[in-house]
């Protein structure tokens, strides 16, 4: 599989792990392996509520601490979700969410360098030999 395979099964996972844990899917979702890390963002994932709320500083805060909740209280699920497509171990998981913009970035860190074994693994389907470092 090559990386831009592997990010959007990572992307249609974690999109269907929104519509079922956090209520609603995101309009438009992207995934980015570098090295260790995975980065998801996610656009239009918030409700026409959460929208009206946010316009008052109360407001963005009620958001932000509820999607947060929902976040922690899920996190475990999104890591198994993550692990469903990868076989990783998770070292940790972060996330933020902007109310301007309607946007949630979810980062991931793992235990490994997916990049680099993606790679290797395109070298070995292409019949090329790793080179030792």
């Amino acid at each position: 599989m090559t990386k831009g395979q592997v990010e959007a099964r990572l992307s249609e996972a974690i999109s269907k792990f929104e519509i079922e844990h956090m209520g609603r899917g995101p309009e438009k979702i992207r995934t980015i392996i570098f090295n260790d890390l995975i980065i998801i963002r996610l656009k239009g994932f918030l409700s026409t509520s959460e929208k009206n709320l946010a316009q008052t500083k109360e407001g963005i805060d009620l958001v932000k601490r509820l999607r947060t909740a929902l976040f922690e209280g899920s996190r475990d699920r999104l890591e198994e979700t993550v692990k469903s497509v990868l076989d990783v171990n998770i070292v940790s998981t972060y996330s933020d969410v902007s109310t301007k913009t309607g946007e949630k970035i979810i980062a991931i860190v793992v235990d490994r360098d997916i990049e680099k074994h993606i790679n290797m693994q395109e070298d070995i389907l292409k019949g090329h030999r790793p080179v030792k470092l």
